[in-house]
C-alpha cells in the first residue's frame, strides 16, 4: 500500500509526464506540482528514473473495468458495457499513453507499461469468446477458426484503442457519437465470430458433439 505522501508525488509525476514527457518531467517540475521540495522527492524515491518507473507501473496496473460475466446472458449488452468502460479508461489515460508511445523508441521499457492494459483487456475478451462458445452462443462446428477469432479480437481492440486515442484529433474519421460507434464495433465483432441471436440448448449441443464424433470416427 502506498502512503498518501508518496501517492501524491506519483500522481503529480503522472500529470507532469503527460504534459512534458520523460525528458521534460524534471524533478523540479514534479516537486512543484506535488507541493514538496526536491529533497523530499529524492528521499522518497531515490531518483527521477525510480519515480517515473513506479508511476508507469502503477498506471499500467490501474484497471477500473469490471470483468465480463462468466455466463453470457446478452452478448451485445455484456460486451457494449465492457467496451464503453474500456473506452472511458483509455480516453482518461490518453495524454500519458501518447507520451509513453512517443518515448518507447528511446526507452523500450516504457512500451511494456503502455501495452499492459490493452493486452490484459484482449485476454479478457478472448476468454469471453470461449464462454460464448461454451454456453451455446457460437456453434461448436461453425466456420470461424480460432485464428479468425483472435484476428477479430485484435480488430475490435484496435478500433476501440484508435477511437479513444484519436477521436479528439481526427473528428472527421470518428464522426459518429461515441456510443453509436462503440455499438457498431460490438455488432460487427459479434457477427464476425458467428454469435447467434439465441443460445443453443445444452441438449442440442450434446447431439451436435455426438454427430460430429460419429462422422469423425467413420
Amino acid at each position: 500500500m502506498i502512503d498518501d505522501h508518496r501517492h501524491r508525488i506519483i500522481e503529480a509525476a503522472a500529470r507532469v509526464y503527460a504534459q512534458h514527457g520523460w525528458r521534460g518531467a524534471t524533478t523540479r517540475r514534479i516537486a512543484d506540482e506535488a507541493g514538496v521540495n526536491e529533497v523530499t522527492l529524492f528521499r522518497q524515491f531515490g531518483s527521477k528514473h525510480a519515480l517515473l518507473d513506479q508511476m508507469m507501473q502503477l498506471c499500467a496496473r490501474r484497471d477500473s473495468s469490471p470483468s465480463m460475466p462468466r455466463t453470457p446472458k446478452d452478448p451485445e449488452n455484456d460486451l457494449l458495457q465492457w467496451v464503453v468502460n474500456q473506452h472511458e479508461k483509455i480516453s482518461t489515460m490518453r495524454s500519458i499513453v501518447r507520451q509513453m508511445m512517443s518515448d518507447a523508441e528511446e526507452r523500450p521499457d516504457v512500451a511494456g507499461c503502455a501495452s499492459h492494459g490493452p493486452s490484459a483487456a484482449a485476454a479478457q475478451l478472448r476468454e469471453y469468446v470461449v464462454q460464448l462458445r461454451r454456453h451455446g452462443w457460437i456453434p461448436e462446428s461453425g466456420d470461424v477458426t480460432p485464428a479468425e477469432v483472435r484476428a477479430a479480437v485484435t480488430m475490435l481492440m484496435g478500433a476501440l484503442f484508435a477511437d479513444a486515442m484519436n477521436r479528439d484529433l481526427m473528428p472527421a474519421m470518428f464522426s459518429l457519437p461515441v456510443q453509436e460507434s462503440l455499438r457498431g464495433y460490438v455488432r460487427i465483432f459479434l457477427r464476425g465470430i458467428g454469435v447467434r441471436s439465441e443460445p443453443e440448448t445444452s441438449t442440442a449441443r450434446t447431439v451436435e458433439r455426438r454427430s460430429t464424433f460419429t462422422s469423425v470416427s467413420e
